[in-house]
Formats: structure tokens, C-alpha cells, sequence
């Protein structure tokens, strides 16, 4: 098993892995991608508070509201145009796609899913999870041979910055196809234009 978050986004790494393992199973994680855009930034903000404003770094032109889609923080998010080029190389059956939504929400249901997927024994259940109000997500209860409980890094679960509600709409906007061509190419609705209206 490996983990790496930037493999799904890299161009060269379908192919390589591929070359190496071409029966292993891919497990994606992956967010609203406004949501993630936001978290990509305050995770640099937090590193070099001297970077623009999230508004300054999203757009190409603000006023004809041009997305800058070469911005990491944006690109990253267009799921189906890094999928495409994983399915040159897997079948999707190979690939099993997490709601990072979920996974806050009901993280044993979408353990569920990850263990079936890997062909796995059901062990990792309701009963091994708590949720910390301090952080805002769930946390691995403290395993036997272990004396504290594993939480996400103190990287996770920073309070984001407030950013203009028209940037919100205008990213919703420019991400909406993008989510679409997503759910058909997977064949899953993550629904995250229906969690936006609700906001």
C-alpha cells in the first residue's frame, strides 16, 4: 500500500504505475472541488501568509470573472480531466472513488466501501470511530497497542479563510460541467451542487 495525493493529478504517473502494477486498485479521495481549492490555499496560506488573496489567485481576469485554471488550487479540482487519462491505462473497475463529504459523515460506511472494494473482511466498523468537536472530523479511537487515538494533523481542519460569495458562485459555476462529466465517467453523483444549494 502507498499513498500519495499528488499521483491522481500528475501526468506520468498512470502510465508508470501501470508499467509496475497493472492489476493494483486505486482508491481516490476526493472533495467538492471548491471546497478543496479553498483548503488548498489556506493550507499555503498557513505556510506563506505573504501569497495574494484566494480572489486575486483564482481569476485570469476578476471583472469577466476568467478562472485561472493553470492555478494548482483550481486545476487539481477538474477530476474528469485527470480520470481521463487514468482510464488510458485502468479500467474503472480498478479505481474505487471516496466522498471526502462522507468520509467526514459516515466514515465507517465509506470504510465499508474501501474494504469490500480490496476484497477485505469488514473489521473496520462504527464502533472504531469518534468524532472530535475540536477538529471537526472523525478520529480513529485509540487502538489496543497504541496509547493515544489517531486524529488528522494539525494540517487538517484549519478554519478556513472567508472568501466573497460571488468568487463561491463564480467557482461553482466554472466547476459544474467539470462535476458532471465526473458523476458520468464514474457513474457517481457526489451531489456536491445539490450540498452547495443547501448552503
Amino acid at each position: 500500500m502507498e499513498k500519495t495525493p499528488s499521483y491522481f493529478v500528475t501526468n506520468e504517473a498512470p502510465k508508470r504505475i501501470h508499467s509496475m502494477a497493472k492489476d493494483i486498485k486505486l482508491i481516490v479521495v476526493v472533495r467538492n472541488p471548491v471546497t478543496r481549492a479553498i483548503s488548498d490555499y489556506t493550507q499555503t496560506l498557513s505556510k506563506k501568509p505573504e501569497i495574494p488573496t484566494f480572489e486575486v489567485l483564482a481569476f485570469k481576469n476578476r471583472t469577466l470573472g476568467l478562472i485561472d485554471a493553470s492555478w494548482s488550487a483550481i486545476r487539481i479540482g477538474i477530476y474528469a480531466l485527470h480520470l481521463e487519462n487514468w482510464l488510458q491505462f485502468f479500467p474503472l473497475s480498478q479505481i474505487l472513488f471516496v466522498s471526502g463529504e462522507r468520509l467526514i459523515v459516515d466514515p465507517a460506511g465509506e470504510m465499508a466501501k474501501v474494504q469490500d472494494f480490496l476484497g477485505l473482511k469488514r473489521v473496520v466498523t462504527e464502533k472504531h470511530f469518534y468524532f472530535n468537536k475540536t477538529k471537526g472530523f472523525p478520529c480513529l479511537k485509540k487502538p489496543e497497542d497504541s496509547s493515544a487515538p489517531r486524529c488528522l494533523g494539525k494540517s487538517k481542519g484549519r478554519t478556513h479563510p472567508r472568501i466573497d460569495p460571488d468568487v463561491i458562485h463564480r467557482l461553482r459555476k466554472f466547476y459544474k460541467p467539470f462535476n458532471v462529466m465526473f458523476y458520468q465517467m464514474t457513474g457517481q453523483d457526489f451531489q456536491w451542487e445539490q450540498e452547495e444549494g443547501d448552503k
